[in-house]
């Protein structure tokens, strides 16, 4: 039986760290957190200025590889709304601070949510079609071993709807179910997640297997 691979799981975002930990079987490899491999916080966090989620995944991976001495598998992922043009995009994190809220880094994701409502105000509920966008990338440091990709389809609410998961969970609505995705147990959330698809794919190409393709360069 083959040795698993230990992996780095490249985040210190506690919600990714979770959904990536309960979509990834076990048995395809030996995770360790972040904080784990750097405990006393002495890694600095890398630029994402990468135009795309995978090119950021990829640097992000890379970045931590090197620093860790470990494989390391990054995720970026975000929020696209159609009527914003994509926005926010790969700035989804920091969607607030870049418009100048100072205090955004504290309640990031009640001040991100409060900017995106903000952006959206007037726009139809048949107009405010979004998705959430996964890509993951493991790297030895020197080369992308493997990536993945997941995408989830719905729509900005008109208001924030439960109190489960993280970011723009409460105004992300699933038009199958009519619900907001913090609305979701974890379980019900991963099994069809931007995230629970891109670490499922991965963890067939990790087995062997065939997955997602490539997130495109």
């Amino acid at each position: 039986m083959a040795r698993r691979p230990r992996i780095v799981i490249a985040t210190r975002n506690g919600g990714k760290l979770r959904e990536i930990r309960a979509a990834l079987p076990a048995s395809a490899a030996m995770l360790v957190g972040l904080d784990e491999a750097d405990p006393h916080s002495r890694i600095a966090a890398p630029p994402e200025d990468e135009p795309t989620f995978a090119a950021n995944a990829r640097a992000k991976a890379a970045y931590y590889a090197r620093a860790t001495g470990l494989w390391a598998l990054a995720d970026d992922s975000g929020l696209e709304v159609d009527a914003l043009n994509g926005a926010p995009g790969t700035r989804s994190a920091r969607y607030a601070a870049d418009a100048g809220d100072a205090g955004a880094a504290g309640r990031r994701d009640a001040a991100n949510n409060a900017r995106l409502l903000q952006a959206l105000a007037g726009v139809p509920e048949a107009e405010r079609t979004a998705r959430f966008i996964c890509c993951l990338a493991l790297s030895d440091g020197h080369r992308t071993l493997l990536e993945a990709r997941g995408v989830l389809e719905g729509r900005i609410g008109l208001s924030a709807r439960g109190e489960n998961g993280f970011g723009y969970d409460p105004l992300f609505v699933l038009p199958g179910r009519r619900c907001a995705v913090a609305e979701l147990t974890a379980d019900q959330k991963n099994a069809i997640s931007h995230r629970g698809q891109a670490v499922r794919a991965f963890a067939k190409a990790l087995g062997g297997t065939e997955g997602d393709r490539p997130c495109p360069r």
